[in-house]
């Protein structure tokens, strides 16, 4: 087989075919590589699902926490005004 480089696309496109249920054999000599390069680019993309569901619910908090400071900055401002405003009357 060919030493070549493969970009994580391509790699997740591979193993998905093989998850999908068509065969391993088939899908190897299509691309021109080993069984065990294919089942250990299965293995990490399987291994390294969670990180992809935790990232997201991590980017979510971390805008959630952001939207309250913001709402709090906002606040701040608005009594501010408030108390200039009566101090100008």
């Amino acid at each position: 087989m060919k030493n070549r480089q493969w970009d994580a696309k391509t790699k997740a496109m591979i193993v998905m075919e093989g998850l999908k249920g068509k065969p391993v054999t088939e899908i190897c000599a299509e691309h021109q590589l080993s069984q065990s390069i294919y089942y250990r680019w299965r293995d990490q993309f399987l291994a390294n699902l969670p990180q992809i569901f935790n990232s997201s619910d991590k980017q979510s908090e971390r805008l959630i926490k952001e939207n309250n400071k913001l709402k709090q900055i906002i606040g701040d401002l608005t009594i501010e005004l408030k108390k200039t405003d009566e101090l100008l009357k």
